[in-house]
């Protein structure tokens, strides 16, 4: 009891020191953190979206970089950041329906330029599927591709990351931060290490207001609830009616920035060896050309598809490994969005 008091007042103490800079959008009864800065100035206003079931000060230090110059946007997705918890269980079908509600409910105008990296790329593919006409261009930062979960072989690193944040949270909730720190220390891994100071030096002082505000079960349990969609079964349940299929975003323009190649595969392939119960599973050519294809699929969803590649020597994470480089695509979207703008009657 004691430890969940002090829990319970350390949260409440971060959420006095870090009040909300945006604006809590009501949709259904619950808030939504909405971040909206700078004029628009004639042009589609930049809605970002960072990976994971992450809150929108993941990808603050791109937002921070875009707002000199357009109207940029983040969201925190239910459960993060300064948004209540959402109703449970969480979909991205539900999540695309609060992204628009939400934008809505805090004033602010369509048609969008909409950014998601990753699984929030996945999750802008749903919102422009449901709602074309508020997409001025859809950008997907190496959106995670429907197939490598359907197609491809189990990734048992996809279960712990949906639950030890869960079983970290719970202990957190009882003040057991000490005994959860030391429960859930993994083993020394250099390339994740080199990611996360990389990360923190990007965000900054976003970096340390995010996790101060997301100690405890509550955002731990919203990615849970959500990363059930990340199997098989989950996925192609969800498909048909939440999912773009080809040509379903003809006339937006779709722009797939990504890696040109798979520097990455090694730490994929690393987490797949430890649990793989067949031979054809480590077939590490097969493995390779299945990713490297797998993240293209997303260029036959619109008749306007661009593929851009990123800078040589980044990875899945080159959002905070070349963040210039992505400020400049957008930039480049907007300046195309402006000198074509959706006609009258677009889908």
């Amino acid at each position: 009891m004691a430890g969940t008091l002090r829990h319970l007042f350390g949260l409440r103490r971060a959420r006095l020191l870090h009040s909300p800079p945006g604006v809590l959008a009501k949709v259904r009864g619950r808030r939504i953190h909405v971040l909206a800065e700078r004029d628009a100035r004639g042009r589609p206003a930049v809605v970002w979206m960072p990976g994971g079931h992450a809150g929108g000060l993941a990808l603050h230090h791109l937002h921070r970089a875009l707002r000199e110059e357009a109207r940029s946007i983040l969201i925190d997705r239910p459960g993060t950041g300064w948004s209540d918890p959402g109703p449970f269980p969480r979909t991205t079908d539900r999540e695309a329906d609060e992204v628009l509600a939400a934008l809505a409910a805090a004033g602010e105008k369509g048609p969008f330029i909409l950014a998601g990296h990753s699984f929030g790329g996945l999750l802008f593919a749903a919102v422009a599927r449901k709602s074309p006409q508020s997409v001025a261009a859809l950008m997907l930062l190496d959106a995670t591709p429907p197939d490598t979960i359907v197609y491809g072989p189990p990734i048992p690193g996809l279960a712990r990351m949906k639950w030890r944040p869960v079983y970290l949270g719970v202990l957190q909730l009882f003040g057991l931060d000490g005994l959860a720190e030391r429960l859930f220390r993994e083993q020394p891994n250099p390339e994740y290490e080199r990611l996360e100071r990389l990360i923190q030096e990007e965000l900054g002082d976003a970096w340390h207001t995010a996790r101060a505000l997301e100690r405890g079960p509550r955002a731990a349990c919203a990615s849970a609830s959500i990363f059930d969609e990340l199997t098989p079964q989950g996925m192609s349940a969800i498909a048909w009616t939440t999912l773009p299929y080809e040509s379903d975003l003809d006339g937006i323009p779709l722009r797939l920035v990504a890696p040109g190649d798979m520097r990455d595969f090694e730490q994929v392939a690393e987490m797949i060896e430890d649990e793989a119960p067949t031979r054809e599973q480590l077939d590490a050519a097969r493995l390779r050309r299945f990713y490297a294809r797998s993240r293209e699929r997303y260029l036959t969803l619109s008749d306007l598809s661009e593929r851009v590649t990123a800078p040589p020597g980044t990875a899945h994470n080159f959002v905070y490994e070349a963040p210039d480089f992505v400020i400049e695509a957008v930039r480049r979207t907007l300046e195309e969005s402006t000198a074509n703008p959706p006609s009258e009657g677009a889908p």
